[in-house]
């Protein structure tokens, strides 16, 4: 059983969503690294991911049965305006973790994202061809093939995930939330769709996959395949706020973006199979995330 993991990322929305997660019943370190975090029951730890050489020595230190890494650049505008940067953190910095681990016989999950499709199509599967539109989609495609090169046992978990966040990192139902608390009109987009899944139920989706020492690449996501619009009107039903401020609006509008796919939905049914379980849809999870902490109220000092 994996009782110790070590999370990269370890300031990120995702790393402290999944050291939330675990902290009652695993060992919990976070890798950080400008960012200092503390939370009750998990350990922190300065990790630079800049060599193998630096990785190992923090594997020595940590002695992780498995090793979650959620750190990247996830800004898509962010990306663009710095490829090589984008290239150095997405892409560079998985290869070192995943030839850290290979080498030290650690199980890997590493996060991806359902960007390195082109929204051609709908509830892509495993098997579908990628065709990332952007430098992010780009990097993060790239990353898949260089860490399953350099650690073949890995698990390559794709997935887009929502939950209570800290300040400085809200997460998309953080920031629907929050406007629709203050009263702001918002637009969504009617016409981006995606499989939405709660942060908490990706951690133990992820960990039964680790239990069953599954390796390869998995699409981790919610049952739903829902547009963005569509889950803002679900998410205002639940928490019981104002939908009317909620406009439908047109990503083909928005002539200042980066080009986004316009499907990125992912079918979960290989992880469902696999694992003989239900994931669960928008709703459901949205009850969960509506009976959980905020994570502002786990977190001591940021």
């Amino acid at each position: 059983m994996a009782s110790s993991v070590l999370i990269t990322g370890g300031s990120g929305l995702l790393g402290l969503n999944w050291a939330n997660e675990l902290r009652h019943t695993h060992k919990v370190t976070l890798g950080v690294h400008n960012r200092a975090v503390s939370m009750l029951g998990v350990a922190t730890e300065r990790i630079s991911l800049e060599s193998v050489d630096s990785l190992i020595s923090a594997l020595d230190r940590v002695r992780p049965d498995c090793v979650v890494h959620a750190a990247g650049l996830t800004s898509v505008e962010g990306c663009e305006e710095n490829p090589n940067l984008a290239h150095h953190v997405n892409v560079e910095l998985a290869e070192n973790v995943a030839t850290a681990c290979a080498r030290r016989g650690v199980k890997l999950a590493h996060i991806s994202t359902d960007h390195v499709f082109g929204g051609d199509g709908q509830l892509f599967t495993e098997d579908t061809c990628i065709k990332p539109l952007n430098t992010y989609g780009k990097t993060k495609a790239e990353a898949e093939t260089r860490v399953q090169h350099a650690c073949p046992e890995a698990l390559v978990i794709r997935t887009n995930f929502y939950g209570w966040g800290p300040a400085y990192r809200q997460s998309f139902s953080d920031w629907v939330m929050s406007n629709l608390i203050q009263g702001q009109q918002l637009t969504l987009f009617r016409d981006v769709f995606y499989s939405p899944i709660l942060s908490s139920r990706l951690v133990s989706v992820v960990y039964e996959l680790f239990e069953r020492s599954a390796t390869g690449l998995f699409h981790v996501v919610g049952d739903d395949r829902i547009s963005k619009y569509d889950f803002g009107l679900q998410l205002a039903s639940v928490f019981g706020l104002d939908a009317s401020l909620i406009s439908a609006g047109s990503i083909d509008a928005q002539s200042t973006l980066v080009m986004r796919p316009h499907d990125m939905s992912l079918s979960n049914r290989k992880v469902s199979e696999t694992l003989n379980i239900s994931i669960g849809g928008v709703r459901e999870h949205l009850l969960m995330l509506q009976q959980q902490s905020k994570l502002s109220e786990e977190l001591q000092t940021i």
